[in-house]
């Protein structure tokens, strides 16, 4: 539109003078030229508005995209460490997985084991039935009894055995150096002195009234069955012989069987 009203160039009033025409008809012409301008005008302003809103709508689309974009990224960020969050938890899920199935198996061997050393000592229950109580009742040490190894006491009556979780210590773990002397807490008689899975070289003492002693996890055994023992006489020395982390001792004190808590027996200091 603008090349054409270029090349027919402006009207002015000596070309329309000379022009021949009649004037009436030019002047109509001119009128209907001012709504063209005007037209024209009124298009190039529409035009000049559109590309504006073209320029403005496409600076939004920009910044849409750029967001978009930065949304992506965070997305894909969370997405990572959702995957990476999701990744660790298999890997504790597998650990506890380990740890429990590891569990159950101590648990079914430290029970197995109980049940033996139980057996053992029902077996030793029947042929002790027969036999008379100690000249000692050792009823009346309740209270005087001293622990038959110097050292820390690090595993009480009830706490879970071995840090086991399912199983409870008949006994207390006493901690002390390999080799201090282990000494009888009364008089008796040595019923059992040899190895047992779980308890490592064992041994038990009969004092009368169907009450006995239990001393584990030893070095070394220094009775033997039969032997007659008397109050604080060395009978073994300490050690890390069931398969403790620590060396020291792991005492019982059993009446009819049945386990007690040795502190309560105990003389208090």
């Amino acid at each position: 539109m603008l090349a054409a009203r270029q090349a027919l160039g402006a009207p002015d009033a000596l070309r329309v003078a000379l022009s021949g025409e009649n004037p009436a008809a030019v002047s109509r012409n001119l009128h209907y030229l001012t709504y063209v301008t005007r037209a024209s005008a009124s298009m190039l302003a529409e035009f000049r508005a559109g590309i504006a809103q073209a320029q403005r709508l496409g600076h939004e689309a920009q910044a849409r995209r750029e967001r978009l974009l930065a949304l992506e990224q965070v997305g894909r960020a969370d997405r990572e460490k959702l995957l990476a969050e999701r990744r660790e938890r298999r890997r504790v899920l597998a650990t506890v997985a380990g740890e429990l199935s590891r569990s159950r198996r101590e648990i079914k061997v430290l029970r197995a084991d109980e049940a033996r050393l139980a057996r053992l000592l029902a077996e030793i229950g029947r042929a002790l039935s027969s036999q008379m109580p100690s000249q000692l009742p050792f009823s009346s040490l309740r209270g005087k009894l001293s622990l038959p190894v110097r050292g820390e006491l690090i595993g009480r009556f009830g706490a879970p055995r071995g840090g086991t979780p399912g199983t409870q210590a008949k006994g207390v773990f006493i901690r002390a150096a390999e080799g201090e002397p282990v000494r009888a807490v009364a008089p008796g008689q040595v019923v059992y002195s040899d190895w047992m899975r779980g308890f490592g070289n064992l041994l038990i003492v009969d004092h009368g009234e169907a009450y006995l002693s239990i001393y584990a996890n030893n070095e070394s055994l220094l009775k033997r069955v039969g032997d007659a023992v008397g109050l604080g006489e060395p009978i073994a020395t300490t050690g890390a012989s069931g398969g403790n982390e620590q060396t020291g001792l792991y005492f019982e004190l059993r009446h009819f069987g049945r386990a007690f808590d040795p502190l309560r027996w105990v003389k208090s200091k």
